[in-house]
């Protein structure tokens, strides 16, 4: 790899090849922003009761507040009970009115939502509520396990057949899943489709920043890597504007993932494959191939002396993911960072999936959420060089920690100091996610990457 470290310097460690690079890599992680946190939007929670239309045989003139009086049980609090009514009866209106009725039971006849108007969800259309509720929190851990299956498959393949390949297919994937969801007839194919969308997912954010930093100077890959992923606030911002406007889920979806046929055609045509991976699997030719047309665009020429080393210093055996248990250092690195994926991971889902708990506006909240994340994200790329990777890594996991713990703390009357500090979390957790995505690169070689 020393060679190809050689010949970068001929063609320009970061010249306007690599720059062009990185910028077009940024796209993707819009839409991954997407279809990570859609579901925020997709699987919006309303109002709503049991369906007692069954009274209106008896009253068809009953005002809908009559109807509720007569037909839904009331709570501690005073409210009608969501998921309860009173048992439908064999018996005239005048009966009910002057007895009530004493019995009752769940939501036999569906629920009602109250929604504005236009606006659906998953929740309202495939009736998750009550004791169907739990297909919400389910749906979102199948998704969850996509993005485990993706990395699990999706690594390995990238590593035999290219990073590019591998992103151009989970373009496609994400594509064909992320449009099929919107005419999805139930939950069960919503939940399958959201699986495969997840697996899609993996692809792209562990491959797309390779292919820039693996183009670039070693001190450049920590700048590609930030940048990359500096688009999926900007993702979530777009998110929550568009997800204002259009209420209806189904349409939102096709809105959301129709445009990645522009940037998959795109990326056919523009997309270069990693010359590092080639190196690394002895394609000497395609390797000169792609190198010649990164230094044609930074307008420099290559030598030839150092194009004919590549196949004798460049050639190195190929890595696989058994190597990692098998050498002892690499599987000190794999459980450590495998632990702090896992923390990482679940203080930022934990917040970006609760966003509508936290009593303010979904719509605002995310948005803030989204624009919190830029200053996380580009401000790790300054304090990684002057503190390091290990430094920042736990600090940032500590101050995350500590702000989880306190929203536990504050009570649920007070909405904005609750949405302050989870504001303050995410800060934490964003940084938290963008040191550990260049520390983990940077901690495995090429042929384990």
């Amino acid at each position: 790899m020393s060679n190809f470290g050689e010949i970068l310097k001929e063609i320009g460690e970061f010249g306007w090849f690599q720059k062009r690079l990185v910028a077009a890599l940024c796209f993707p992680s819009m839409f991954v922003a997407f279809d990570v946190i859609g579901q925020v939007f997709t699987g919006m929670s309303f109002p709503h009761h049991c369906n007692t239309d069954w009274i209106l045989e008896r009253g068809p003139n009953l005002t809908g507040e009559r109807q509720r009086n007569l037909t839904l049980p009331v709570n501690k609090d005073g409210k009608f009970e969501s998921c309860k009514m009173f048992t439908p009866v064999d018996l005239d209106l005048e009966t009910i009115e002057a007895y009530g009725i004493n019995t009752t039971t769940g939501c036999i006849n569906g629920s009602d939502f109250e929604a504005p108007k236009g606006a659906c969800s998953i929740l309202t259309q495939f009736d998750l509520v009550c004791d169907r509720s739990n297909l919400i929190e389910a749906s979102q851990s199948i998704y969850m396990a996509g993005l485990l299956v993706g990395a699990m498959v999706l690594g390995p393949m990238a590593d035999r057949l290219g990073r590019r390949f591998v992103v151009l297919l989970s373009l496609i994937l994400m594509l064909v899943f992320g449009v099929s969801s919107a005419f999805s007839p139930n939950i069960y194919v919503y939940i399958a489709l959201k699986f495969s969308s997840g697996i899609s997912v993996s692809g792209i954010i562990a491959n797309a920043f390779v292919i820039g930093g693996e183009w670039s100077d070693s001190s450049k890959f920590a700048l590609c890597t930030i940048i990359c992923h500096s688009f999926f606030p900007l993702g979530l911002m777009v998110l929550s504007g568009v997800a204002y406007v259009i209420r209806d889920w189904r349409i939102l979806q096709l809105v959301l993932f129709s445009p990645l046929v522009l940037l998959i055609g795109s990326f056919y045509w523009i997309l270069p494959e990693s010359a590092r991976w080639l190196i690394t699997q002895g394609k000497k030719d395609v390797a000169i191939k792609e190198i010649r047309r990164a230094a044609k665009v930074n307008g420099r020429k290559v030598p030839e002396e150092l194009l004919d080393k590549l196949e004798v210093e460049g050639t190195s055996k190929r890595g696989t993911m058994l190597d990692i248990f098998r050498i002892s250092y690499l599987r000190k690195r794999a459980l450590i960072m495998s632990y702090i994926w896992f923390g990482t991971s679940l203080m930022y889902y934990g917040l970006s999936l609760n966003v509508g708990n936290f009593g303010l506006d979904i719509y605002l909240t995310q948005f803030i959420f989204g624009v919190v994340e830029v200053p996380a994200r580009l401000g790790c790329l300054p304090l990684l060089q002057i503190f390091g990777r290990k430094i920042c890594q736990a600090v940032v996991l500590l101050f995350g920690g500590c702000a989880c713990l306190v929203i536990l703390a504050v009570p649920k009357d007070l909405p904005v100091m609750v949405t302050v500090i989870a504001v303050v979390g995410k800060f934490a957790a964003t940084a938290s996610f963008s040191t550990v995505y260049v520390y983990t690169a940077e901690l495995y070689p090429t042929t384990l990457r």
